[in-house]
């Protein structure tokens, strides 16, 4: 059987860990033939589908992701056009909602995993060809039957996630990137409304054994980023600070990590401090500056820890810490977050991102997307159009100050001055974005580092 993997990124930059998770796990079996096709969303479609084509493969599957969705559909379709008698077999954070009218509108994907796959994937890979009833017993697949009937079989969870076999070890991890992507818990303690991991339970870890032997092979191949995928590096500060002492070993990687503010201890913050210099990347979760808009979003965490931690974190020279807001959070007014940036450039915060909040399939916002008084695009990103607290033509403004950070205060060469007069005019930033927008300078490349 040869198992084709379309490996659809937004840009030769990213590379799933999807392949080489899943193939670790059945490395071994020589009745499944692999081979990949990589590819970006930019590619010429029918140049993708031709490679395909030339391989004839058996199953093709692929990672269906918020950036990926349209052009994968692009693809594959016309893939299975050409190739009748083949499978087609998608998973991934698109389908972590209801799949039921997905299936119906796209019949050329004959069944979609929701949830964690290295467990399931490889049971359905024994049954894939047989009659549509012994795909019952397969966690978290939803699928059509012969009849044409839908079939949910719930969420897959990976329960003992340190028995994996690391995807390092798979012939398919790239090692070729600037970075490479650790695993060292999954699961969320958080339980965030807008996140797909707010329902993530439990937190399941990686030993610290094992996370050293997989930073050994890492550190073999001369890789210089590392980015730590847990969804809250300190949801447990005891783990947190021993994992940074592991990191201690390897001065020569910097490490990216995603950090809770509100949940600092004093322990850790001492630890944090020690570090080397270029060591730790962070990025701190804030969201918004607001009690009422996090309370709204389920968001753990007391907001005056929360500021404290940050303003903690952005002090420490030996690291830089990036700070982001979400525009389009319920409760969440334009003049706030006009403010909440100022009191981030006032923390000193290494960079200030300013997204527009996406109701993504499966979260809690998405299925109170009504009850909350939130309109949002129906396709992919599914980005919010407008809510009770911030008008369409707001939006716009927030996307437009997202683009003057991002030109500005998140452009070495300028953030200081940007920084500087940020603080010392509070009219600043309006009278800035004002004039950008009027001279029509806002929506083209702010390449301005490459001026001086």
């Amino acid at each position: 059987m040869k198992l084709l993997w379309l490996d659809l990124n937004s840009s030769y930059a990213h590379s799933s860990l999807a392949l080489p998770a899943l193939h670790a796990q059945i490395a071994n079996n020589t009745d499944i033939e692999w081979c990949t096709v990589s590819a970006t969303i930019n590619e010429n479609t029918g140049s993708v589908v031709n490679q395909i084509y030339r391989h004839q493969p058996d199953i093709i599957a692929a990672t269906n992701w918020l950036f990926n969705h349209e052009q994968l559909l692009h693809i594959v379709s016309r893939a299975k056009a050409l190739l009748p008698h083949c499978c087609v077999i998608l998973g991934g954070p698109e389908f972590l909602g209801d799949n039921e009218a997905f299936l119906y509108k796209n019949k050329f994907v004959s069944g979609v995993f929701r949830g964690e796959g290295e467990e399931v994937f490889p049971l359905w890979l024994k049954v894939w060809n047989q009659p549509r009833k012994e795909w019952k017993s397969i966690t978290g697949l939803c699928y059509l039957d012969e009849s044409e009937a839908y079939h949910d079989n719930g969420l897959a969870r990976v329960m003992n996630f340190s028995e994996l076999v690391p995807p390092e070890e798979s012939r398919f991890f790239n090692w070729s990137k600037p970075f490479v992507q650790l695993e060292t818990t999954r699961g969320c303690f958080n339980t965030c409304a807008f996140c797909v991991s707010g329902g993530e339970k439990p937190v399941r870890t990686l030993s610290l054994e094992a996370t050293l032997k997989r930073l050994d092979v890492i550190h073999q191949h001369g890789i210089k980023n590392v980015r730590v995928l847990d969804r809250t590096f300190n949801y447990n500060n005891k783990r947190a600070k021993e994992l940074l002492n592991l990191f201690r070993e390897y001065p020569d990687i910097c490490f990216h990590l995603e950090i809770h503010p509100a949940l600092l201890s004093d322990e850790l913050k001492q630890e944090l401090a020690t570090l080397p210099k270029g060591l730790l990347h962070l990025e701190a979760g804030i969201q918004s500056l607001r009690e009422n808009v996090l309370e709204q979003s389920r968001r753990i965490g007391k907001l005056s820890d929360a500021l404290a931690g940050l303003k903690y974190l952005c002090s420490l020279e030996n690291m830089e810490t990036h700070a982001d807001l979400i525009a389009g959070l319920p409760l969440y007014h334009l003049s706030e977050i006009f403010d909440d940036v100022r009191t981030l450039a006032e923390y000193g915060a290494g960079e200030i991102q300013l997204e527009s909040l996406k109701l993504l399939p499966g979260t809690e916002m998405k299925r109170r997307a009504d009850e909350l008084g939130i309109q949002y695009s129906p396709l992919p990103p599914y980005e919010v159009l407008q809510t009770r607290e911030i008008t369409v033509d707001e939006l716009q403004t927030a996307h437009y100050l997202s683009r003057l950070l991002d030109g500005f205060y998140n452009t070495p060469t300028w953030r200081s001055i940007t920084r500087i007069l940020i603080l010392e005019n509070p009219h600043f930033i309006h009278e800035l974005l004002d004039h950008l927008v009027q001279t029509d300078v806002i929506d083209t490349p702010l390449s301005l580092e490459k001026e001086d």
